[in-house]
């Protein structure tokens, strides 16, 4: 431990954040990383340390940026509901209002809330797409504009991993004329100071940390999870191959891929999931409390029935719920990415909190990395 650097500032009352960032180094589990903590509107906690490459010969610093999976799922959700805050967005108007080709496949009274929930029946298509589809958003957006259901819609959540982002982001751009890339650029990290991209320009390529995959270890989440897949989670998770592999390339960095491609600092993540509390001017504390209205708990069709677990969806966010999954308040929120990162917000506490690594480990949710950096800021709470 002696000869990691961790970099950064830490305010006196959350050393126990330094201690436990740092432990997570020392017991091999990172390779580089940043964490940040921002409580009432004041940075308290961004914490940097290791390095970007495998190579271990660029530094983690400030500016590293890094793929953050999922995580990216709740600015999306963000900007809808600045949509809706502004009286441009009805969370409870058929999607199709806004995107006509959607009505298809009996659609056409589906709510664009389904959408936010994950529960419009469209966490897959019905044939697999290759990742040429995946990068061409009118390719993508066809096949769902046209697809039926996969099930029942409203009836239960099955986690849309993939598709999301192209749902909402469609919505985002029929109704502001812009991609979600470009529409959260100028609405919401711009504002906000946050450095957060979907679609990197490759003048940024310089700042991307590689990612590796952690070995899995024996009976991981993961494996467990993938042993007992429903065809409609195949269904889920059929598309291209999502890792290091792909993550890491040009392609992959280039496109809009609003489910799982956010190029994010840890700071930006906490930023931007700190809007949800309410007290900034980007939303307003009636749409935020809305966006972490419970949609019920159930055993979530791809990443719960395999697993047995319950959890609960709001409107774009994860609840934390009596699982705890952002802490020991059930109506703190975020969203986990693939491998470990997160950004989460308790507008209670007045905090948010964002984490960015490049090994990514085997848990579908609640990395042990994150549950120990979340429960070190409560206890300094």
């Amino acid at each position: 431990m002696s000869s990691l650097s961790i970099d950064g500032k830490c305010d006196a009352a959350f050393a126990d954040v330094r201690e436990v960032f740092a432990r997570n180094f020392a017991d091999g589990l990172e390779l580089g990383a940043r964490v940040a903590v921002v409580l009432d509107g004041v940075v308290v906690v961004d914490l940097w340390g290791g390095y970007a490459d495998p190579g271990r010969g660029v530094p983690w610093s400030a500016s590293t940026l890094v793929n953050v999976w999922s995580s990216t799922k709740g600015v999306v959700a963000l900007a809808a509901h600045l949509l809706a805050d502004r009286g441009l967005l009805d969370l409870d108007a058929p999607v199709a209002r806004y995107w006509p080709e959607f009505a298809a496949g009996g659609k056409a009274e589906l709510p664009v809330r389904y959408l936010l929930n994950h529960r419009a029946g469209l966490a897959g298509l019905p044939e697999p797409f290759s990742a040429e589809e995946l990068y061409d958003w009118g390719a993508m957006t066809s096949r769902l504009a046209a697809a039926e259901p996969l099930w029942e819609p409203g009836t239960v959540s099955g986690y849309h991993a993939m598709t999301y982002g192209h749902l909402v982001g469609e919505v985002i751009r029929r109704i502001s004329g812009r991609t979600v890339g470009e529409f959260i650029r100028d609405e919401l990290a711009g504002p906000l100071d946050a450095d957060f991209h979907i679609g990197l320009a490759p003048a940024e390529d310089g700042r991307v940390a590689t990612l590796v995959q952690a070995p899995p270890p024996p009976g991981s989440e993961l494996e467990e999870l993938f042993a007992k897949l429903s065809p409609i989670a195949l269904a889920a998770l059929a598309g291209p191959g999502a890792g290091p592999e792909i993550a890491n390339t040009p392609q992959w960095r280039r496109a809009e891929i609003p489910a799982a491609n956010g190029h994010a600092t840890a700071l930006a993540l906490a930023q931007l999931y700190g809007a949800y509390a309410g007290r900034s001017a980007v939303l307003s504390a009636r749409q935020a409390d809305l966006a972490r209205q419970g949609q019920g708990r159930c055993l979530d069709l791809v990443i719960g029935a395999p697993l047995g677990r319950e959890s609960e969806f709001g409107l774009g966010v994860i609840l934390s719920g009596e699982e705890g999954n952002y802490g020991p308040n059930p109506r703190a929120f975020g969203f986990d990415g693939y491998g470990g990162s997160f950004g989460m917000c308790d507008p209670e506490a007045g905090m948010s909190m964002g984490y960015t690594m490049n090994v990514m480990g085997h848990h579908v949710l609640n990395d042990p990395r994150k549950t120990g950096l979340i429960d070190a800021v409560y206890a300094a709470l």
